[in-house]
């Protein structure tokens, strides 16, 4: 498929009355790849930004791209087009690809792909155990030495004690993070893909408990602060997770986590459909833990946005419920949703938002390079966006090559007008 904004020429640019997050009104230059003064350019295409907010670069710590494995699910070229399309300039690259990401060799060539693709920088999310096994440590050594600095089993809990904490202390000589799939398997096994409560006894589908997720986090919350290392909770759920966080934080132990933007709206009500589209791990929520992430999202008690993104292949999501893949896509309308659940009923300003899906993100996943401030010297990471746009999702309108979209026939804000990474135009309405 021919991209029009793949390899566009490297051109000056004048981004012309633009607002930016603290609600400045100003001109942005760009050229070399980096912000400068407007006065230091030489002829440059002019973008009338007049209605449009600058957001520095989206950040995405957690992102499925299949690649390498499952190339007709996802591949990095079609993902990283996606996630400019939604405004993103990095994203972390799950190591639950076949092979696993769990060697020097495999995380370089998940980098390689993204630099050739050009549309965003791919980060390699080294494994924690090898193979994902939970049985033995990958090497996290050698991964660290090509720039690898989180590491997760996504998909799978490291639920082995010991290890994780072995995990924690090999990482903290270079500053690296685990970010832990919380999920106890004993308490939500294989079975398990509905939230326990009302609607997993109604529809009689395996139940997953609150407390599955809570348990893991308190464990590894005090196996950080054993450790003196960091720990990163990927798609916090519930509420009792947040009184987690809210403890752990207290208490000074060096512990961030992230919430998605499905479980930011959608409730475990969706499932009554039995469509597979919602079937998610960790699964649907009730409005009482959307309202407390939402709540935890606002004041910082959970820090970031992570997407999630996980594309699948038809004949993986077309089966029954209990059958059907884990996963929804996510990154063509992660910012819509956040607008939508955080933005306009008053919870997060726009400084929130360039916090919540650029600088914390970047900061949790040590990309230096990356969500950085709007101002003359920084990487030239940033989208356009208009925050009064809105569509009707169509999932057959997306640049993923899957069409797993919980956000499908809704109405949804549609902010995205233009992407710059690098310097260059990675995406254009």
């Amino acid at each position: 498929m021919n991209d029009p904004n793949k390899g566009a020429d490297v051109t000056d640019l004048l981004i012309a009355g633009v607002q930016l997050p603290n609600g400045t009104r100003t001109d942005l230059g760009v050229s070399g790849g980096r912000l400068v003064e407007p006065a230091q350019l030489s002829r440059p295409e002019r973008i009338d930004a007049a209605g449009l907010l600058a957001l520095p670069g989206l950040v995405d710590p957690h992102t499925h791209l299949r690649e390498p494995g499952r190339e007709d699910a996802e591949t990095i070229e079609s993902g990283t087009r996606a996630a400019a399309r939604g405004g993103f300039t990095a994203v972390c690259a799950m190591a639950n690809t076949s092979p696993v990401t769990d060697t020097a060799e495999i995380a370089n060539l998940v980098r390689g792909l993204g630099e050739a693709a050009g549309h965003a920088y791919v980060a390699p999310v080294g494994a924690v155990t090898k193979g994902l096994r939970g049985e033995e440590l990958a090497e996290l050594g050698l991964m660290a030495r090509t720039g690898v600095r989180m590491f997760s089993d996504d998909g799978k809990c490291v639920h082995d004690p010991l290890l994780m904490r072995r995990a924690l202390e090999y990482v903290r000589a270079f500053d690296g993070v685990i970010a832990q799939h919380a999920q106890d398997p004993r308490l939500a096994g294989p079975g398990a893909c509905c939230d326990e409560g009302e609607y997993s006894g109604r529809l009689g589908l395996g139940g997953w408990p609150a407390q599955a997720e809570s348990v893991i986090v308190a464990r590894d919350a005090q196996l950080a602060e054993l450790t003196g290392s960091r720990v990163h909770v990927c798609h916090a759920s519930t509420a009792e997770t947040v009184d987690v966080l809210r403890w752990a934080k207290a208490r000074g132990i060096n512990i961030t986590a992230e919430a998605t933007p499905h479980h930011l709206m959608l409730s475990v009500a969706e499932v009554a459909s039995y469509d597979p589209t919602y079937k998610v791990n960790p699964p649907l929520r009730s409005e009482e833990d959307i309202t407390a992430i939402r709540d935890a999202l606002a004041d910082g008690t959970i820090d970031a946005v992570g997407t999630d993104h996980a594309p699948h292949a038809r004949q993986d999501k077309e089966h029954a419920f209990t059958d059907a893949a884990f996963g929804m896509l996510g990154l063509e309308t992660a910012l819509g949703v956040v607008i939508e659940a955080m933005v306009n009923p008053g919870l997060l300003d726009w400084a929130g938002v360039a916090d919540r899906m650029a600088y914390a993100p970047a900061r949790i996943a040590g990309l230096t390079d990356q969500g950085q401030p709007l101002q003359p010297g920084s990487p030239a990471h940033l989208c356009l966006i208009d925050p009064t746009r809105r569509t009707r999702v169509d999932r057959e309108d997306s640049l993923s090559l899957s069409r797993n979209n919980p956000w499908h026939g809704r109405d949804l804000p549609d902010p995205v007008e233009l992407t710059i990474y690098r310097g260059r135009v990675s995406y254009r309405r």
